[in-house]
């Protein structure tokens, strides 16, 4: 019964961090809980993945553009996340781009006034999307690959706290909260997680996404992004922080739709 409790509030925990659903009012959840959310972001992805395919199914039967089906996606996503993402990732160009050193990027990143850096890098960031999201499902692939991609890039991204160490004191972070590094069992469930939408789309509906062995192709150029990412914020900061956390998502679902887009 006791696992079973911490199982459900780990879940909701992590449901509570990543969306902006007012599931506080079904439980209270106890910060150790959210300290250990990371390993199920890809759960969340389920959630803000499905919306978003459910938006773009929608005004397709509404017979509407698909430039305007993939904007509602997009924008559905950002109500429910609450733009947390791309907050994360608008900061993450302002402290890279402005900053000189450790102590200024952190800086930087902590200050909620938007800069220029940011202003473009979300600006180039929603027009390739729009257009590499449009071109895919022009080409005829089915609105769940927004599933299988924005899950796919949060398992990924996970990965940040496994290779890098928090670059802040807890006193510091932003919602004063430090993610901590799970067992390897954990970490075995978080790839499940981000798998398992996959998974379900070759068996159910294996014409209406890309093959395995395409998605697998299509996974290497986001790893070696990670990879990159990863190393510039161990040269930058000698660690990561939230605000990396999100780009570190943004910049692999991209990559993973740019990669789509090449190969399909």
């Amino acid at each position: 019964m006791q696992r079973l409790r911490n199982i459900s509030k780990r879940t909701l925990a992590a449901l509570m961090f990543f969306t902006r659903l007012p599931l506080w009012r079904i439980a209270a959840v106890e910060r150790s809980y959210f300290e250990r959310v990371v390993p199920l972001w890809p759960l969340a992805g389920w959630l803000t993945g499905g919306l978003m395919a459910f938006v773009l199914w929608c005004s397709q039967l509404l017979s509407l553009s698909t430039g305007v089906g993939v904007a509602l996606a997009l924008l559905s996503r950002c109500l429910l996340t609450g733009a947390l993402h791309e907050d994360g990732f608008a900061d993450f160009c302002d402290g890279f781009g402005g900053g000189t050193s450790r102590e200024r990027t952190l800086l930087i990143m902590k200050d909620s006034h938007i800069g220029t850096y940011g202003v473009l890098g979300l600006i180039l960031y929603v027009l390739v999307v729009w257009n590499v999201l449009t071109a895919l499902i022009d080409a005829g692939l089915s609105p769940l690959i927004l599933v299988v991609a924005d899950v796919l890039a949060k398992g990924l991204s996970t990965t940040i706290i496994y290779v890098l160490p928090y670059a802040r004191t807890e006193a510091d972070a932003k919602n004063r909260l430090v993610y901590v590094k799970t067992p390897f069992i954990e970490r075995l469930l978080s790839l499940v997680l981000a798998f398992a939408p996959l998974a379900v789309c070759l068996l159910a509906l294996p014409d209406a996404v890309p093959t395995l062995s395409l998605w697998l192709l299509a996974l290497l150029l986001p790893a070696c992004g990670c990879v990159l990412l990863f190393w510039w914020m161990h040269r930058r900061l000698q660690g990561y922080t939230g605000d990396c956390c999100g780009a570190t998502f943004i910049i692999t679902e991209t990559l993973i739709y740019l990669s789509l887009c090449l190969i399909v």
